[in-house]
């Protein structure tokens, strides 16, 4: 019976623990789109002058 749970429980971490790395991931895509937006903002000021 112990066997058992700790078998699911260590599944669960594992389980959890890939779902906050694809967040983070993604997380990091969104920021890296964010800045560029700004990059390319920027430039079209500066172009603008």
């Amino acid at each position: 019976m112990f066997k058992k749970l700790m078998m699911v429980l260590m599944a669960a971490g594992l389980a959890v623990g890939l779902y906050g790395c694809n967040t983070f991931a993604g997380a990091g895509k969104d920021i890296q789109q964010g800045g560029e937006a700004v990059e390319d903002a920027a430039r079209d000021v500066q172009r603008s002058y």
